[in-house]
């Protein structure tokens, strides 16, 4: 199997604050050398609590921001830094389902036109009638009945805006997709619609996923790797199946154990309480940024920043105190 798309060293700091001189006084660091690579056909997830930059993450890889530094590779090219002219080949094979169906979407177009705009802005159809039959064939595809080709997303409940979205974005035929917290902002029933949707057509298009999540029961039902994200930082990474299995972080540790179980017999485990606030990404000191959190911190974690290694083949980890744990 195959890299389709591989981030190196990806960093995107934001500036906070500017000096007289124009030089920015602090630095938000979204994004602080993460690197990973996602096999095509596989679905990648990536997990985190809210801020930990993963939306950030996903929005380097489609390019709608610059990363500040690294290399992300889509297919063996470089494209961390590529001009907007040498990107338009790229963003048609790249798309992105955001998080929020009604923010993303124009309250003044409709659903056919919404589904439309990119096959208009790529200029990938020769008339109106190709266009028109592009359209009712995605609307079928995710579900949207014929009759709600002229409705507007007020007009709509969010689990259609978010088959919109999809449609959307599967409209130019895209190898690649960054698919937002798609589902988070939907009931449960809808939830597992929208879910379902999105492993069909993984089948049969061939698709390959990056699943931006805080739910861990949906990763792990719709992923085959994933990584876990702290502050900026990847502190745990491995296949699904193993993560779950046998977690080692202790921030992974306490993620999972959060997780309810529908098992009575199990109702007097008490999961991990995660003590303290999550510390500052502007200007970070090196070391663990779990470190101020965790009951196992120690001189050890500060100072120097941890890397990802290898404890098992297609696991990696990054914490100072492992062996010890």
């Amino acid at each position: 199997m195959s890299t389709i798309v591989e981030a190196r060293g990806l960093k995107m700091y934001f500036p906070v604050g500017r000096t007289l001189g124009g030089k920015p006084k602090r630095l938000l660091k979204a994004v602080d050398d993460v690197s990973f690579s996602i096999q095509k056909g596989e679905t990648f997830g990536l997990v985190g609590e809210s801020g930990c930059g993963k939306t950030t993450v996903g929005r380097c890889l489609v390019r709608l921001y610059e990363p500040t530094d690294g290399q992300i590779f889509f297919d063996g090219q470089d494209i961390a830094h590529l001009g907007e002219k040498p990107l338009i080949p790229y963003r048609r094979r790249m798309q992105m389902i955001f998080q929020d169906p009604y923010s993303s979407l124009d309250s003044r177009l409709n659903v056919a036109q919404l589904i439309a705009d990119p096959l208009y802005v790529n200029r990938v159809c020769k008339n109106k009638k190709e266009i028109d039959e592009q359209v009712e064939s995605m609307m079928e595809i995710v579900g949207l009945a014929p009759r709600l080709k002229n409705a507007y997303p007020h007009e709509l409940d969010g689990g259609r805006r978010q088959r919109i979205g999809i449609a959307r974005a599967l409209v130019l035929n895209p190898k690649f997709i960054v698919c937002d917290e798609p589902v988070s902002a939907l009931d449960v029933s809808i939830q597992a619609q929208i879910l379902n949707i999105l492993m069909d057509l993984k089948e049969s298009r061939k698709l390959t996923y990056i699943f931006i999540t805080h739910d861990l029961s949906v990763v792990k039902h719709i992923s085959d790797d994933i990584a876990v994200m702290y502050l900026g930082q990847c502190v745990e990474m491995a296949s699904s199946s193993t993560l779950f299995k046998n977690p080692y972080h202790p921030y992974t540790k306490a993620l999972l154990s959060a997780i309810p179980v529908p098992n009575l017999s199990k109702r007097n485990v008490k999961p991990t309480i995660i003590r303290g606030e999550v510390g500052n990404p502007i200007n970070p000191a090196p070391g663990c940024r779990f470190a101020n959190r965790c009951d196992y911190a120690c001189d050890k974690c500060i100072g120097t920043d941890i890397p990802l290694r290898e404890v098992e083949q297609g696991h990696y980890v990054a914490c100072a105190r492992l062996a010890e744990i």
